[in-house]
């Protein structure tokens, strides 16, 4: 079975910025969708962004423009570069994989395969 591991995850000052990465336990995994989700404290699960594997990517729109997703093709690591972070943005942070080909949703439910443990994001004001 194919892990994901999060990382980049950590505190910064409101206005600033992390990257996070996922990376798979091999490079030979190939879903056909790779998401980021959020939870923050007695929060439900949101989606974030989606990537294809063609690289097409998908935003929920209170995201789009702050947080951008992208993938190395080569490694196939997850990335979410976030700015202008705020504390609001305090959440643990999830990747996700499915090879369903079905459309790459923001919804978690449609990320049944894979999912990694987190990474703990902490914005202070």
């Amino acid at each position: 079975q194919v892990q994901l591991q999060e990382s980049g995850g950590g505190s910064v000052q409101s206005g600033g910025s992390l990257r996070l990465s996922c990376a798979p336990s091999t490079s030979a995994f190939r879903p056909y969708c790779m998401a980021w989700f959020r939870q923050g404290p007695g929060k439900e699960r949101e989606g974030i962004a989606a990537i294809y594997e063609s690289g097409t990517t998908q935003y929920a729109d209170s995201f789009a423009g702050r947080f951008t997703i992208s993938r190395d093709k080569t490694t196939k690591t997850l990335y979410l570069q976030m700015n202008s972070l705020k504390p609001e943005d305090t959440a643990m942070y999830y990747c996700a994989a499915d090879r369903t080909l079905a459309p790459c949703t923001v919804e978690p439910t449609r990320y049944r395969g894979y999912w990694g443990q987190g990474t703990q994001v902490t914005v202070s004001s």
